[in-house]
C-alpha cells in the first residue's frame, strides 16, 4: 500500500458518531474509489464519511488504483486523507474487512492479515440483521475481459480516464452555470448498447454465484454502475463508485439495504448547493 503522510484536517473530518448530523447505520458497503487517479473523487468521500458512521464496513476492493500508479504517482492529500480517515474508523471501534479487486490486485497476496485493524480478505459471507446472508464479492473474476483479455482491460481504463477528462471539464462549466454535477460515462453506460448488455450479464452471473453459495444475494462492485435488483428471489446490489456516481450501500438497523447516491447532495461536487441530509430513496429496479 502506498506511504503514508500525516493525517491534515484532523478531527474536522472524524466528528463523534452522535452528532446531530450524522447518520447511524449497521454497515456500509463501498468500492470503485481508485484513490491514485485524477478521477477518484476523495474528497466527496471525505464528505460523506463524515456524514455517515457505520459499526461495520466492507472496502469492496479498487480502492488504491495499482494499475494507475504502476504507470504514474499520483496521491495528492486528499486521496491520503481517506486512507487515514479508515485506519482511525477502525482504531474508533468500526470493524473493517477490505475485499481487494483487480486494480488492488496486489493485496490478494494478504488475504488473512491485518493493516493498521483493517482485515484483508477474498470475499465475504455477511449476515444482515433480518437473517438474510449475503456474499460480499468484488466480482472482477466474473468479468471476461479482465480475466482473458488483460491487454484490453487496460486499454478500457485508459478510454475510462480520457472520459473522466472530458467529464471533468463539462462539469466545470455546469457549476458554473449554475448545474448539479453530471457524468459523462455513466450517461454513456446506460445508452450504449454493449455495455448496456454487459451490465445486464454481469448482473446475471453474479446472481447465480450467489445461488451456488446458498445465500439470499451478493453485494459487488467492479462496474461502477449502483443498483439493487431481484432475480427469481436473489438480491443482486453494487455499490457502484466515487469516481462517476459517489454511490455506497448501507444496511439499517433492521437489515434493509439502501443505496446511497451522494452525487446530488455533495456540496463538494456542487459548489452553489448546500448540503442537504434529506431521506434517501432507493431507485427502481
Amino acid at each position: 500500500m502506498p506511504a503514508m503522510t500525516s493525517f491534515a484536517h484532523g478531527d474536522s473530518l472524524d466528528p463523534s458518531p452522535d452528532a446531530p448530523d450524522v447518520r447511524k447505520y449497521r454497515t456500509l458497503f463501498i468500492s470503485d474509489i481508485h484513490l491514485g487517479t485524477r478521477g477518484s473523487q476523495a474528497g466527496a468521500l471525505l464528505e460523506f464519511l463524515k456524514h455517515h458512521h457505520a459499526e461495520m464496513i466492507y472496502l469492496v476492493g479498487d480502492i488504491v488504483d495499482g494499475w494507475r500508479l504502476r504507470s504514474s504517482w499520483y496521491w495528492p492529500q486528499s486521496h491520503n486523507d481517506v486512507v487515514q480517515k479508515l485506519l482511525r474508523q477502525a482504531r474508533k471501534g468500526s470493524r473493517i474487512v477490505y475485499i481487494p479487486g483487480n486494480h488492488d490486485e496486489f493485496l490478494r497476496e494478504f488475504y488473512g492479515t491485518h493493516f493498521g485493524g483493517i482485515e484483508v480478505r477474498e470475499t465475504a459471507l455477511h449476515e444482515a440483521a433480518d437473517g438474510k446472508r449475503y456474499l460480499v464479492i468484488h466480482g472482477d473474476i466474473f468479468d471476461v475481459v479482465v480475466r482473458h483479455a488483460r491487454w484490453l482491460a487496460y486499454l478500457g481504463d485508459w478510454a475510462y480516464e480520457a472520459a473522466l477528462w472530458l467529464s471533468g471539464h463539462i462539469n466545470l462549466m455546469r457549476r458554473k452555470l449554475g448545474f448539479t454535477y453530471w457524468s459523462l460515462s455513466a450517461w454513456a453506460k446506460l445508452r450504449v448498447k454493449n455495455a448496456v448488455n454487459f451490465i445486464g450479464k454481469f448482473e446475471e452471473t453474479l446472481a447465480a454465484e450467489a445461488k451456488r453459495h446458498q445465500v439470499d444475494g451478493v453485494i459487488c462492485g467492479h462496474i461502477h454502475s449502483a443498483a439493487m435488483r431481484d432475480f427469481d428471489g436473489l438480491t443482486y446490489i453494487n455499490t457502484g463508485d466515487w469516481v462517476e456516481s459517489c454511490t455506497a450501500v448501507v444496511e439499517h438497523e433492521d437489515g434493509r439495504m439502501e443505496v446511497i447516491r451522494w452525487a446530488a447532495s455533495s456540496r463538494l461536487l456542487n459548489r452553489q448547493r448546500p448540503l442537504a441530509l434529506v431521506p434517501w430513496r432507493r431507485r427502481a429496479a
